[in-house]
């Protein structure tokens, strides 16, 4: 079932990705979509063209701005997935679409969703900085609660002079005007490096971690990562491992460290995570030649029976919203993808039940550890 998207002249069909999903609740745009839509329909012309729209989770603003040939810029696998899904089912033809690990591509005009974070948000202004003529403005949109001194100063610092609209529909505009004389900052700098302790047989090892801009846990391990590290399986020679949801690919990287012979898949739907773990991987492990790096919705692209192991940090949201679809894809995915005997481990907030879900879906799992926040299960695929 998909959601009807009316704005003055704009009727769209418009769904949430996967389309199938139960969190039916949620709309596929917000008030921060319609601001910027209503933007380019008062201030630019059908001839401004290529418009640059950054940061569309499902393809909202390449729909209803479809004759302005939008070009996308995002960080994710899934919002491209899910453009192309909303561009088919409303009769539209694609739109160029470009990963975040490629460069920004020129344009006349350019409408930003606020990223999640905003280590994120300062990389693709100093992108956007280089393309922007002297004295033209960037719009960018979000919630009106998450617009304060904070995030203005940002903008002011990476583009120039910034103001912001009126409340409409608890979203804001933010105009920043860009200014060419305007120094760089020199903090942060991107990529992030910083240092890891993986443990390995032969006792733990200190690695330099370089983290893009958009990975989580940007300048340190988080505690969920550095619990699982300690409760890692054992993998044999020639195994083939997959990192699911890698982010920077720490734990594939500890599982080299253990076993360099493990044929290892970093996987994540961010294209800075797999570029991370990529980059950290030729760091570390430069003569690792058994590796494989893909932006994936889960694990779509692999096929059945064909991993050994397969070792998740599942998320338990998408972008602010809280949901727990994303990991039943990635633990349905992992049961289908596991030879028979293959084993999932996770780890995950206690207070999520995963172990249950793990035991509906795969007729049994096995609690291998747990501490005050976190737990870590495995399952088996039996047949």
């Amino acid at each position: 079932m998909s959601s009807q998207f009316t704005l003055d002249q704009i009727q769209l069909q418009l769904d949430r990705f996967p389309p199938e999903q139960k969190t039916r609740s949620l709309q596929a745009w917000d008030a921060a979509d319609e601001l910027l839509i209503r933007y380019a329909q008062q201030h630019l012309a059908s001839a401004d063209t290529p418009v640059l729209v950054v940061n569309d989770q499902f393809g909202t603003l390449a729909c209803a701005l479809h004759h302005f040939a939008p070009v996308q810029w995002s960080d994710s696998y899934i919002s491209q997935l899910a453009t192309q899904h909303n561009l088919q089912q409303n009769g539209l033809s694609p739109v160029q679409q470009v990963a975040s690990t490629e460069a920004c591509p020129d344009f006349v005009a350019v409408l930003l969703k606020l990223p999640g974070n905003h280590s994120f948000l300062r990389y693709q202004l100093r992108q956007l900085k280089q393309h922007l003529p002297d004295g033209a403005p960037l719009i960018a949109a979000a919630k009106a609660k998450d617009i304060h001194a904070n995030l203005l100063q940002i903008f002011a610092e990476e583009i120039g002079s910034v103001s912001a609209s009126l409340t409409e529909k608890k979203c804001r505009l933010i105009t920043a005007v860009c200014d060419k004389k305007l120094p760089v900052p020199t903090r942060p700098q991107f990529p992030l490096t910083w240092p890891v302790e993986l443990p390995t047989p032969q006792g733990p090892v200190t690695l330099q971690i370089i983290n893009h801009a958009n990975v989580f846990a940007r300048e340190q391990l988080d505690v969920g990562a550095r619990f699982f590290l300690q409760h890692l399986p054992q993998v044999q020679s020639g195994q083939r491992v997959i990192d699911l949801g890698c982010g920077n690919g720490v734990i594939g990287l500890a599982v080299l460290a253990t076993e360099p012979q493990a044929h290892l898949l970093f996987c994540d739907e961010s294209f800075m995570a797999v570029q991370s773990a990529k980059d950290n991987v030729n760091a570390c492990f430069p003569t690792a030649t058994r590796c494989e790096f893909l932006a994936d919705d889960s694990l779509s692209q692999q096929a059945d029976l064909s991993a050994d192991y397969i070792l998740c940090n599942p998320p338990f949201h998408q972008q602010q919203a809280v949901t727990d679809h994303i990991a039943w894809q990635m633990f349905a995915d992992a049961r289908r993808v596991l030879k028979i005997g293959g084993r999932l481990r996770i780890v995950c907030n206690r207070h999520l039940g995963y172990g249950e879900k793990l035991t509906r879906l795969f007729g049994g799992c096995i609690h291998v550890a747990s501490n005050a926040k976190f737990s870590v299960f495995e399952a088996i695929r039996r047949k």
